[in-house]
């Protein structure tokens, strides 16, 4: 037992000798060792510059050609008589929510274009809210009664299922929008505005609402019963929580191409209750360009990065040029200044 426990001890003694002097913990092996010299970080930066300023202009220009119009109504389609109280308006089953506004094209609008419906100070990556859903539920009708994630609204009063069950499903947008032109009247076509991924492999071709919105508490829109939620892409696009309280959603696209100066006559069902928490609802039009939407942010990071970049290339150039520094002096190290001060 001793000769094997002084064998051990010596092979361990032997293999962290072995270990101590190896290559590898000496740091000793091959590697890629850049020095940045001055030239290598002027040029490094000029390149950035020169690469990020042309890409922040061509996006730039892109988002300035997009034509966007923005109409918040959800102060004006409350009558005067309801204007202190919104939320008894909205909530009021005998109420007119009926609301005729008018906008006008500031220039020429190109088909497609896509109509959005924005709100503000809307929550809906909220925990609670994102996960008050049942994804196999959407997807086979075999678990229609697996919504145990969907309380309160997971079953009636009478235990039936229901489908889709959930409080997101529960608050699906219900305001609808109708468009005239030159008192002809725009078609706003619904078809393909949910991503494919979701119709295809979310939602269930053979899954049907089943009741749907029957309690006393109506949250949101309704659903036909007879379309499956495959092809209810309202719903499919509403299920995608936002990830900010301002959020837009696609509401669908008008194919027809507007002119500058014309009048557009919207008729809006004013019915989701945004009243009682203080958010916002606004319509948009907007048209689309190679890069999206209109986003001017990218482009100004782009040109603000590139132009720092040159700033910067500029002001080591200027270093370099009246104020040389050889590479690799030794006489810069801190205890060599030291010792020169000491013996001085």
């Amino acid at each position: 037992m001793q000769k094997l426990r002084r064998a051990t001890r010596q092979e361990a003694i032997f293999l962290t000798s072995c270990v101590s002097d190896s290559r590898f913990s000496q740091q000793e092996l091959p590697a890629c060792k850049p020095v940045l010299t001055p030239g290598w970080v002027i040029t490094t930066f000029i390149s950035i510059g020169v690469v990020f300023i042309p890409i922040g202009l061509a996006s730039l220009f892109a988002s300035q050609r997009v034509t966007e119009i923005v109409h918040q109504y959800d102060i004006d389609c409350i009558p005067p008589e309801f204007s202190d109280d919104s939320v008894g308006f909205i909530k009021s089953d005998k109420t007119n929510k009926t609301c005729t506004r008018t906008i006008t094209v500031p220039k020429q609008m190109k088909s497609p274009i896509y109509v959005y419906y924005q709100l503000n100070n809307f929550y809906q990556n909220h925990r609670r809210y994102v996960k008050n859903r049942d994804d196999k539920q959407l997807w086979s009708r075999e678990d229609e009664r697996s919504s145990q994630d969907c309380k309160p609204e997971a079953f009636t009063a009478n235990g039936q299922p229901i489908v889709p069950c959930g409080l997101i499903a529960w608050s699906l947008f219900n305001d609808t929008y109708k468009f005239r032109v030159n008192d002809k009247a725009l078609e706003v076509n619904k078809k393909g505005i949910a991503w494919s991924s979701d119709r295809e492999h979310k939602f269930g071709s053979n899954v049907y609402p089943k009741n749907f919105q029957s309690g006393s508490l109506i949250g949101g829109a309704k659903l036909n019963s007879s379309i499956p939620l495959s092809q209810q892409e309202d719903l499919i696009v509403w299920m995608r929580p936002a990830a900010l309280p301002t959020f837009r959603k696609l509401y669908g696209k008008i194919e027809t191409d507007l002119e500058a100066n014309d009048k557009i006559n919207i008729v809006i069902e004013n019915n989701y209750n945004t009243y009682s928490f203080g958010g916002k609802k606004k319509l948009v039009l907007s048209t689309t360009s190679w890069m999206g939407g209109r986003n001017d942010f990218l482009g100004l990071a782009y040109l603000t990065v590139g132009g720092l970049c040159l700033f910067l290339a500029i002001s080591f150039i200027l270093v370099y040029v009246l104020k040389p520094r050889p590479l690799g002096d030794p006489s810069y190290l801190s205890w060599n200044r030291n010792a020169a001060g000491i013996l001085n």
